[in-house]
């Protein structure tokens, strides 16, 4: 990681990422418990590393990863996407949208807004998706 990403990282977490990488692993500890859950809470949990630490890492299709079509990249995938959204996705992006309205209120908040935006569009489907250094 770098020394501007670290820093980016920090203040990230001070200024609002903390809560919302929480509420990503609320959701995978409501998942899990479920049993029935699990691929989902597997999905919500790298998101909430991701949500904690966003700069200096992407997430991007599995696919475009591995060159191969697995159970998340697919159709199962498509389903599964559509089920997360119902139970848990809006309201994660919904806070991701409301997080990044206050931060753009601000000049040095712009930043943070845009990458609070990213995680609200990977809320909505974040089944096949893999987190990878920038």
């Amino acid at each position: 990681m770098t020394p501007v990403s670290m820093l980016l990282n920090i203040l990230w977490i001070l200024i609002g990422g903390a809560w919302m990488a929480a509420g990503w692993l609320i959701a995978a500890v409501i998942m899990a418990i479920t049993i029935v859950g699990l691929p989902w809470a597997r999905a919500a949990f790298n998101i909430a590393v991701y949500t904690l630490l966003p700069f200096g890492s992407r997430a991007v299709n599995r696919y475009d990863v591995t060159g191969m079509e697995d159970i998340g990249t697919g159709p199962l995938g498509v389903i599964g996407n559509i089920i997360w959204f119902v139970l848990a996705g809006w309201w994660l992006a919904l806070g991701h949208l409301l997080t990044a309205l206050a931060l753009a209120i601000t000049i040095i908040g712009i930043p943070f807004a845009w990458a609070h935006l990213k995680l609200a569009g990977i809320a909505l489907w974040p089944i096949g998706k893999v987190i990878v250094p920038a």
